[in-house]
C-alpha cells in the first residue's frame, strides 16, 4: 500500500477476479492535512477492497505525471491524484483516456479546458473558503475606520488552493478600502517556511494587524514567530487559517488564532465510492463538494477532543 511498483503487471487491473485497482498519486506529505489526507484514502481503500497502488510525488510535479504513467503501463482500472499545481496535465491525461482508464481528480483541480480528461473532480470550493475568511474579517472590523494591514502567507505557486484561497478572501476585503494587504508571499503550504516568512514580514512591516494564512501548519509556524518577537498572536496579531486540523484547532481553543476555515481532509470515502461507480459506468456528477464548516475558539473547544485529525 506504501509504495507505486514500476513493473507492467498484466495482471494487476484485475486478471481473473473482480476487484478493482486503484492508482494514487499524492501530493506529499507537506502538512497535518495531507498526512490525514493519505491515511484516510489508504485505510478506506482498504475498508473497500480496492487495491491500492500508491504514489507519493513529494510536491514535485514531474514525479506524479511518472507515477500516472507507471499506473498506465500497469493497466489499473482507474487513476485518481492530487494534482500539485493546476498547468500541464492534458499530455499524460490524454494518455490515460487513450488507454481508457477513467481519472479522478481529489482535493485540487486543474485548468485544462477538456472536461472530458477526468470523469470528477471531488474537493472543497477553496474560493468559498477564502471568502469565508474574509467575511469573518469585514465582521470582527465593522464600524472602525482606522487601516488594517494584512500579511498574507501564500500556499505553493500555482496550486489551486493557494491561487484560489488568495482570489476568494481578495474579492471579499476589496470592498472596503481600510483592507490593506501589506505582504504576502508563499509558505509552501509548511509549518517551517511560515515561521521563516513570518519573520521576515515581522522585520519589514512597521504595523501588522492581522495574519491570513493558506493553511493551519503555516499559521502554526508564524505563531512561533510571532511568540518569539515577543507579541502576542490572536492578539496583537489576529490570524485566520484555513484547515482545522488537530494543532490548528488546539491554538485556536487556545486564543492564538481567532477562526479557522474548515477544509476536510477525509475524502477517502468518498473517493472509493466514486471508484466503484466510475468502474461500474454509473453517471456521475463532474464536481462532488465536501461538507465543510468554520471555527471560532468557542467552537473548536467544544469539538477538539473528537477531531480525528
Amino acid at each position: 500500500m506504501a509504495g507505486c511498483g514500476g513493473s507492467d503487471d498484466a495482471g494487476s487491473s484485475g486478471g481473473g477476479d473482480d476487484k478493482i485497482t486503484l492508482g494514487f498519486s499524492q501530493v506529499g506529505a507537506e502538512s497535518g492535512w495531507r498526512t490525514a489526507n493519505t491515511k484516510s484514502i489508504q485505510e478506506s481503500a482498504a475498508s473497500a477492497g480496492i487495491d491500492l497502488k500508491f504514489s507519493d510525488a513529494q510536491g514535485k510535479q514531474e514525479n506524479q505525471i511518472k507515477a500516472i504513467r507507471s499506473f498506465i503501463t500497469q493497466r489499473v482500472d482507474v487513476i485518481a491524484f492530487s494534482p500539485v499545481v493546476e498547468s500541464g496535465w492534458g499530455t499524460v491525461l490524454k494518455e490515460a483516456k487513450d488507454a481508457g482508464i477513467p481519472v479522478i481528480l481529489t482535493d485540487r483541480a486543474i485548468d485544462d479546458p477538456d472536461t472530458s480528461l477526468y470523469k470528477t473532480f471531488i474537493g472543497s470550493d477553496f474560493v468559498a473558503e477564502g471568502k469565508k475568511a474574509g467575511d469573518w474579517l469585514v465582521k470582527e472590523y465593522e464600524g472602525k475606520t482606522d487601516p488594517v494591514n494584512i500579511v498574507e502567507l501564500q500556499g505553493t505557486p500555482g496550486a489551486a488552493p493557494a491561487n484560489d484561497r488568495k482570489a476568494g478572501f481578495g474579492d471579499v476585503i476589496k470592498a472596503d478600502p481600510k483592507f490593506k494587504v501589506v505582504a504576502s508571499q508563499t509558505g509552501q503550504f509548511t509549518r517551517t517556511d511560515g515561521k521563516a516568512v513570518m519573520e521576515t514580514f515581522l522585520k519589514s512591516q512597521p504595523k501588522i494587524d492581522v495574519l491570513y494564512a493558506h493553511n493551519d501548519d503555516m499559521g502554526l509556524g508564524a505563531i512561533e514567530a510571532i511568540e518569539a518577537a515577543g507579541k502576542k498572536p490572536g492578539t496583537d496579531i489576529k490570524i485566520i487559517t484555513v484547515d482545522a486540523v488537530k494543532d490548528g484547532m488546539t491554538a485556536l481553543s487556545e486564543g492564538k488564532i481567532n477562526f479557522i476555515v474548515e477544509c476536510s481532509p477525509l475524502l477517502g470515502p468518498q473517493l472509493m465510492d466514486l471508484v466503484k461507480k466510475v468502474q461500474d459506468g454509473q453517471t456521475i456528477p463532474q464536481r462532488v463538494l465536501t461538507e465543510e464548516t468554520t471555527f471560532t475558539p468557542e467552537q473548536a473547544k467544544e469539538v477538539l477532543a473528537d477531531r480525528k485529525y
